[in-house]
């Protein structure tokens, strides 16, 4: 199957969809939060396995990523009434504050490249999207793998550094405090 994925710096794919949060069924578009940072997690569906384990770590950083101006949208081809049901049953997914966004038909997980038509599902997707938003970093990988929110938070930190401080690049393993580099030819082999 070919992935087609929103380019790097290019515009995110815009939507509208239906939201599970903070227990109520609210209409969310990707347009009203221009001005924030947002990450789209897509995830294959509700009342899985490793699911649950990474939207629970995502919900214990969540007040973490709110200090760096960053939402998190979390997406799969459940209704919004299936995040309820499920909010309701785990204890999990009950610390949850974020949006639980709705894509039945599949059309935002098709838009970023995480459909899998053989199955109505998504594949696990990570997107990270600046106030412009312009897509800044994405990964896509097997659902068998799960992601980890620490290293998340640090691609968002990292994301909004450079942002911040134009000609600045974050080295490997870079962290808030830690030595960025600026390129030039005087680096040229000398790393």
């Amino acid at each position: 199957m070919d992935f087609i994925t929103p380019k790097i710096n290019s515009l995110a794919p815009s939507f509208t969809t239906k939201a599970f949060q903070n227990n109520e069924i609210k209409t969310i578009s990707l347009s009203s939060y221009r001005s924030k940072w947002v990450v789209l997690v897509f995830y294959p569906a509700d009342f899985t396995f490793i699911c649950p384990t990474e939207l629970g770590d995502l919900a214990d950083k969540y007040d973490e990523f709110q200090k760096l101006n960053t939402e998190i949208l979390s997406v799969s081809t459940d209704t919004a009434f299936v995040h309820k049901a499920w909010h309701d049953n785990s204890p999990t997914i009950r610390k949850i504050r974020f949006p639980m966004l709705a894509d039945p038909t599949g059309t935002i997980c098709k838009a970023y490249g995480t459909y899998i038509p053989e199955e109505g599902l998504s594949w696990r997707g990570t997107f990270i999207i600046d106030p412009d938003g312009l897509v800044k970093a994405y990964e896509l990988h097997d659902n068998s793998i799960g992601r980890s929110s620490s290293e998340l938070l640090r691609k968002v930190q990292a994301a909004q550094y450079v942002r911040e401080h134009g000609g600045e690049v974050c080295p490997a393993n870079w962290e808030p405090g830690k030595a960025t580099l600026k390129p030039g030819l005087n680096l040229v082999g000398k790393i």
